[in-house]
């Protein structure tokens, strides 16, 4: 791993899961941490127990109006943002025959929109500065189209495009680089936290959730990969890892999966739900 001393590294989503093992992984290497999410004691909570310099800097991702100053503050803790870590997220539980239109909307504006502006705001500085990397949380879902995710697959598929894109004008032209990470199942809030067809949150867990890989090793492999320079990262096991491999070399074959298993989620998703 490369070392991250006098680097300032920008985690959202930093309070908990994928973003908190996060947070400690780039520390514990030598990194500067800005913390944000929304919740101040739990992003306290972290920053208390990381062994370098941190910054909690609290926001709502999708409060686009303070974001420029948001961004200001970041840039003037040390000067710089060297990596940023595009993190923050919810998922969904729901078949999209019961989900509210603005489900969609305010799903794709907070896993997509949001860290497109976020994004956005900083490429200017990072151009200036001579260079940075920009990192993606989407999704095994991003790659391929998961039943009861269809606003949560648009959105990360989304984000790929977007981060895909963005590193073909600015990777050799500006020394940006990106790493769009893939994670599959990793044992967090994820889906104790996802939208329900109404908007609500789920409120419980599920047992591939539950029994999936742990944030600190979902972490230490962004964090090689990001060392690295590797453009994606797809960390997911077994079926979850063959079928994103699908897209790829055998669409026509991933397409009949995901029908078979669709067919069975939802039959038991409409028998399941409350």
């Amino acid at each position: 791993m490369d070392n991250y001393q006098n680097k300032t590294i920008w985690v959202t989503g930093a309070s908990s899961g994928i973003g908190e093992a996060l947070a400690r992984e780039f520390s514990q290497a030598g990194g500067n941490v800005i913390l944000s999410g929304r919740r101040v004691d739990a992003l306290t909570r972290v920053a208390d127990t990381l062994p370098n310099d941190t910054l909690v800097l609290p926001f709502e991702v999708t409060d686009y109006e303070s974001l420029e100053d948001i961004v200001e503050q970041a840039w003037a803790w040390k000067g710089r943002v060297d990596v940023l870590v595009n993190n923050a997220g919810v998922s969904q539980r729901s078949l999209a025959i019961e989900t509210k239109p603005q489900v969609y909307a305010d799903l794709i504006n907070i896993d997509l929109v949001a860290p497109i502006w976020l994004t956005q705001l900083q490429l200017a500085r990072m151009v200036e500065a001579g260079g940075a990397h920009i990192v993606a949380i989407s999704s095994v879902a991003g790659r391929l189209g998961a039943p009861l995710r269809t606003a949560y697959s648009a959105a990360k598929h989304g984000l790929i495009g977007y981060m895909d894109a963005l590193r073909s004008e600015v990777s050799l032209q500006h020394n940006i680089q990106v790493t769009n990470v893939l994670p599959g199942s990793v044992a967090t809030a994820v889906s104790i936290n996802a939208l329900t067809a109404d908007g609500s949150k789920r409120g419980r867990s599920d047992a591939q959730i539950d029994g999936g890989d742990s944030p600190a090793d979902c972490a230490a492999a962004i964090v090689a990969a990001v060392s690295a320079n590797v453009p994606e990262l797809i960390y997911a096991q077994g079926s979850e890892l063959a079928l994103a491999k699908l897209r790829q070399t055998d669409p026509l074959k991933l397409f009949e999966l995901t029908a078979e298993f669709g067919k069975t989620v939802a039959e038991k998703y409409e028998i399941d739900s409350p």
